[in-house]
């Protein structure tokens, strides 16, 4: 018996391998596939962020991977920028893994105390003391949604910010690093920013949307959430009806935003940072934002060609 059920885990395995085998080189092979107008069109867009980060007043980053084929577009993408507020992403994906566990229970209710509140953006701040009590599920809507900073640091108190880390760093995603509270001016003027690189926000993102991170439940929770409509630039760049899981970020001197666009049949992750900006960075994230919808669009609906199919 022992046996036969070493061989039943044994064909189990040599299936399982065999199938991620297939799926790299199915990657592999859709990568080397392009087309030359394909290539030629990819070039363009390559040349063309490059362009604009040269030319952006302040520095930008910009990384965009095609969840498709894995196709990348980079430009500075391994530099460190300020997350702002999408640093509340692994403090979602972070939450989620936790309640995963049985660590939190996201209907358990906290009470909204006065002490506890920050300013900055969100609704909370505008509570009165010990009025309202909300489940921990919706601190994490008003956290991503509104961009509630005093929810966000409920949940960064609950969570542990040291277990937001060593999440991060468990992923070999080193450049990402939740080094404070919101609205923290201190640790600012002490240069402990949060922070993050354009690739790995994208990398975090893909890893997520892939059911790497969490179970499928909870992974769709998270993305739930991201997907809740907010006024973005990345939004600001593609059509009404596409779905986004994002969250932007803007600080004094920084802007950027980080999401997957769902566009449907050629989904892409895209992770636009910027800082040391002498005007708001929302409009150039968005030029960038539209230009990479416009290049996977074209690939979306033409086939090798060109030539558009319905």
């Amino acid at each position: 018996m022992r046996s036969f059920c070493m061989s039943v885990v044994f064909l189990l395995a040599f299936a399982i391998s065999t199938q991620l085998f297939a799926r790299q080189r199915t990657a592999s092979a859709s990568r080397a596939a392009l087309s030359p107008a394909q290539a030629a069109l990819a070039s363009k867009l390559s040349a063309d962020l490059n362009r604009v980060a040269a030319s952006y007043d302040g520095v930008m980053g910009i990384f965009v991977q095609d969840l498709t084929n894995g196709q990348t577009f980079a430009v500075n993408a391994d530099e460190v920028f300020p997350t702002a507020s999408s640093i509340k992403i692994p403090v979602l994906i972070e939450l989620m893994r936790q309640a995963q566990a049985g660590k939190i229970n996201l209907a358990q209710r906290v009470e909204i105390e006065r002490a506890k509140l920050v300013g900055g953006s969100g609704v909370l701040q505008f509570f009165s003391n010990g009025g309202s009590e909300i489940s921990i599920h919706d601190l994490a809507v008003l956290m991503v949604v509104l961009s509630d900073n005093s929810a966000t640091n409920l949940l960064i108190n609950r969570v542990g910010r040291a277990n937001v880390n060593a999440m991060l760093r468990s992923l070999d995603l080193d450049k990402i690093v939740l080094a404070r509270e919101m609205m923290d001016n201190a640790s600012e003027r002490a240069n402990r920013e949060n922070r993050a690189s354009p690739r790995e926000m994208v990398t975090l993102l893909e890893d997520l949307n892939a059911g790497k991170l969490l179970d499928p439940a909870h992974t769709q929770m998270a993305l739930d959430i991201l997907e809740y409509y907010k006024d973005s630039p990345i939004r600001s760049g593609i059509p009404a009806g596409i779905t986004i899981a994002e969250k932007p970020g803007s600080l004094p001197g920084a802007q950027c935003d980080n999401g997957i666009v769902f566009l449907p049949g050629r989904p892409y992750a895209i992770s636009v940072m910027t800082t040391f900006n002498t005007a708001d960075g929302d409009a150039a994230i968005t030029a960038v934002s539209a230009r990479a919808f416009n290049y996977f669009s074209r690939i979306a609906h033409g086939n090798a060609y060109g030539v558009h199919v319905r």
